[in-house]
């Protein structure tokens, strides 16, 4: 069959690829940029889920090049509103490129990718067995048509994939604006990401410092609304036209560090930025045999929350779904729950983010300007500031997918439309918690690792952790529960916890290759065992009655 072919090669189609490699399902990457990762002021913020994902799939960058932040702080003027202790790492903070660069080695490492620099995608010419691509060489101008069994746009806000679908991408342009610079300096509150609204020691409305790597900081400040921002990084040492006349980075970034030191430290300017926060989402993410993932399927950065989180969601969603098709053990149909998870839970973040804006941005006048001070709207609402940076609350929570075919599944069919925190660790749809693990060979693990591959069963076994695992995988439901794993429609895992949140002795929990829960049950119980699983891969069968 042919290999899946994904455009562009960002963090999001590097991260299918290797999903999909891990289902032994081979791909193509089409990128028109020239393979190479430099830097750059981008940076992004991984929670728990996407950097247990990307460890799994052999980007170790992830777990090992971000900075982890022990506190999240906000201020406003000079009193401090709000401030989390985080759990160790809760949050880890990485140059963007080098994520890339550790998503490239491990994708350089494996044999069932192709990975084609400095091509650029044409023509698409989808039909019932597959899709054909036409790309253009960027350095010579040569045509190359590839042939794949489906086709995955990642490229970019800009999506080539997109316009030639005819899919279109409504939302807002311009929903905050920021300028953006990285430097290395030593600042008083290490370990800290600080936000300071209406800082007194000059007219930003925002600033936000949050730490990096290596003595680096990212530094972020809203921006006026309403004045164009330059279509490229601009230098960092010239004025920048259109954010106050007569201003330059140098003397904001001056200003800022002195209002933090009381004295303007040594520090490296090493790269800036402004850009602008769009929202928008894909009017579809499917056509057919080809999909829409990552940026060229929604954008959303207001607030603070992540983009590339979501994106890598979107990865870890598709993948399995793509593999069981192409492997002839699922139907076409399971692909259509990839758009309604995934466009779902993005589409609720953004209402989110519509439904909280005018809480968070300072009001215009006087007297509205005191009776929210006064009322204390701000310190009120402040925890929402920290939601989608942090990735906890609407703006950055996992999601919890709708119950449905292909879906996480309830036996009482009631809809699952939450976010996973706002439900029992034991619903379906929900993103299990990540509890250590023994898997069969004796391995001690973490949950999450042990994802992405197939069903994961998981027996909440207390006291299994004081024996070897030759002792209790002869002993009472071990064998029936491997009996039954081996005779699902998917490939499965069954491992062992001594405790999970909210589930007794002796249940089993069944989970998806991207760490949904699709249901539990108390004991061994093939048929709904077999049930479960069968609805979890788009097919037909039904819960057995109880």
């Amino acid at each position: 069959m042919d290999p899946v072919i994904i455009v562009g090669a960002g963090p999001v189609g590097l991260a299918l690829a290797l999903d999909l490699a891990r289902h032994e399902v081979p791909s193509v990457v089409l990128d028109d940029g020239p393979g190479l990762c430099p830097e750059s002021p981008r940076t992004t913020v991984l929670r728990p889920d996407t950097t247990a994902q990307l460890t799994r799939l052999g980007c170790t960058a992830a777990a090992t090049d971000g900075a982890v932040w022990d506190t999240w702080r906000v201020l406003r003027r000079r009193a401090e509103v709000l401030r989390i202790d985080l759990e160790p790492g809760r949050v880890r903070h990485l140059p963007q490129h080098r994520l890339q660069r550790g998503l490239r080695d491990a994708v350089g490492a494996e044999p069932l990718i192709e990975l084609v620099p400095l091509h650029h995608v044409e023509e698409l010419e989808p039909d019932d067995d597959g899709v054909s691509v036409r790309t253009r060489q960027t350095q010579d101008g040569r045509t190359t048509w590839w042939r794949g069994s489906h086709l995955v746009g990642c490229d970019g806000a800009r999506s080539t994939v997109r316009k030639l679908l005819r899919i279109r991408f409504p939302g807002r342009t311009g929903v905050d604006r920021y300028a953006v610079a990285t430097l290395r300096v030593e600042l008083p509150f290490p370990g800290e990401a600080r936000l300071h609204r209406e800082p007194p020691w000059r007219g930003d409305r925002e600033a936000l410092a949050r730490p990096l790597p290596d003595g680096v900081w990212r530094l972020d400040w809203r921006l006026p609304p309403g004045r164009p921002a330059p279509a490229e990084p601009v230098d960092p040492h010239a004025t920048w036209p259109g954010i106050v006349t007569g201003d330059t980075l140098v003397a904001r970034v001056r200003a800022t560090l002195a209002g933090w030191c009381g004295e303007v430290p040594r520090y490296e300017l090493l790269a800036a930025a402004d850009h602008s926060v769009q929202q928008r989402l894909a009017g579809r993410f499917r056509a057919g045999r080809c999909f829409l993932a990552g940026d060229a399927a929604h954008l959303h950065g207001a607030l603070g929350m992540q983009n590339l989180d979501d994106g890598l969601r979107d990865a870890a969603n598709l993948a399995w779904k793509l593999a069981l098709v192409w492997h002839r053990n699922a139907g076409d149909a399971l692909l259509d729950t990839y758009e309604a998870e995934r466009r779902g839970a993005v589409g609720a973040r953004l209402r989110a983010v519509d439904q909280a804006m005018p809480l968070l941005r300072p009001v215009k006048g006087w007297e509205q300007a005191r009776r929210s001070l006064v009322s204390g709207s701000f310190r009120k609402h402040a925890p929402l500031l920290a939601d989608g940076t942090l990735g906890t609350g609407r703006f950055g929570s996992p999601p919890a997918y709708p119950v449905g075919g292909g879906a996480a599944v309830s036996r009482g069919g009631r809809r699952n439309t939450a976010l996973s925190q706002d439900l029992a660790p034991t619903d379906p749809g929900v993103l299990v918690a990540d509890v250590p693990v023994i898997a069969a060979d004796g391995a001690h693990d973490r949950l999450h690792h042990r994802l992405g591959r197939g069903l994961l069963l998981v027996l909440v076994a207390p006291g299994t952790g004081v024996w070897a695992s030759e002792h209790w995988l002869g002993a009472g439901l071990m064998p029936r529960l491997a009996e039954a794993a081996a005779a699902l429609p998917m490939a499965s895992e069954v491992v062992v916890a001594e405790v999970y949140p909210g589930a007794g002795a002796h249940t089993v929990l069944l989970v998806r290759p991207d760490g949904h829960l699709i249901g539990t049950m108390q004991g061994c119980r093939p048929e709904e065992l077999a049930a479960l699983a069968e609805r979890a891969r788009g097919g037909p069968a039904a819960l057995p009655t109880a």
